[in-house]
């Protein structure tokens, strides 16, 4: 049921007339998708990120995008970017990005992709900005981690990483950011990814979740714990406690929208809590993705477009 209900979302989030459909609603003042997207506009999202931190939340923003086709799309991609952190800079809000490299060429080329990286992250540096490059489906994992080693190896500092605990490579991965001194994001992999390369199980995701969380807390660099699970986080205090490693060593990180009464709870604890606030037109992957992760959140979605329908 877990792999499977993945595959469904991730089919359906390929779906063109699926995604025509729910662009005509899902944005609107009270749409569906603003549970999960913070806005169509930097702006938008900015003013999300303003309330967030108003309640002692840290943020990333993710200007939503990924699997671009073309050199032009990769440049416009990058001068949205670079557009985004102007205003953010403004604003006055955290500097903390998150990016996809199919957003800036990957899919194109890899010499393409490393070269609109560096154009992110040279002001990103100059203006304290730190970058996370999100990991996609297994397709893209080494050359993912293959263009965050060249740039780490370039002395840029301001740029860290994804791993996935469905993956069965991510313990050696783990080790090697560890080895690097590379800060990670924990996550259990929100792509349908076949049983060659990822568990299937859920129980196996978990399984593996929890072990390379004790790799990157006991040798990593600042990890993020991202999971709204509150058996993983109770098991993450609880290590952190037992091996005397404290709040200041590594952080949890939630979605927009999802769990905001555990985030609270977190925070009041003393613990830092990252909120990962995606925004943008192309918000129906993701949005889909999310879906997949939380199946009980379907029916919340469907009865929402029919009353949109209906009116």
């Amino acid at each position: 049921m877990y792999a499977g209900a993945k595959g469904l979302f991730y089919a359906l989030s390929r779906s063109s007339r699926l995604k025509r459909l729910a662009s005509t609603y899902g944005m609107t003042a009270d749409g569906f998708a603003r549970r999960f997207i913070a806005g169509e506009t930097v702006e938008e999202a900015i003013a999300s990120a303003r309330a967030l931190q108003a309640q002692g939340l840290h943020l990333t923003l993710d200007y939503l995008g990924e699997s671009v086709r073309t050199s032009d799309a990769a440049r416009a991609a990058v001068a949205e970017y670079i557009h985004v952190m102007d205003l953010i800079v403004a604003s006055g809000i955290e500097r903390n990005l998150s990016i996809k490299l199919t957003q800036l060429g990957l899919t194109v080329d890899r010499a393409t992709c490393v070269d609109n990286l560096r154009r992110i992250l040279d002001p990103a540096r100059e203006h304290g900005f730190f970058v996370r490059i999100d990991m996609e489906n297994s397709q893209w994992t080494d050359v993912t981690l293959e263009v965050f080693e060249t740039l780490w190896q370039q002395q840029y500092r301001n740029v860290g990483v994804v791993l996935q605990s469905a993956l069965y490579r991510s313990e050696a991965d783990a080790v090697r950011m560890n080895e690097l001194g590379a800060c990670v994001r924990l996550v259990k992999g929100a792509y349908k990814e076949p049983g060659s390369v990822a568990y299937q199980k859920k129980s196996e995701v978990d399984a593996s979740y929890l072990h390379l969380m004790h790799i990157l807390m006991d040798g990593g660099t600042m990890p993020a714990i991202a999971t709204h699970d509150p058996a993983l986080i109770d098991a993450a205090r609880a290590h952190a406690a037992s091996r005397g490693i404290g709040p200041d060593r590594f952080e949890f990180e939630m979605l927009f929208g999802i769990r905001r009464d555990l985030q609270a709870s977190l925070t009041t604890a003393g613990h830092r809590v990252r909120i990962y606030v995606p925004f943008g037109r192309e918000w129906f992957p993701y949005f889909m993705r999310r879906l997949g992760e939380r199946p009980e959140n379907v029916r919340f979605v469907l009865r929402a477009i029919l009353h949109e329908r209906r009116h």
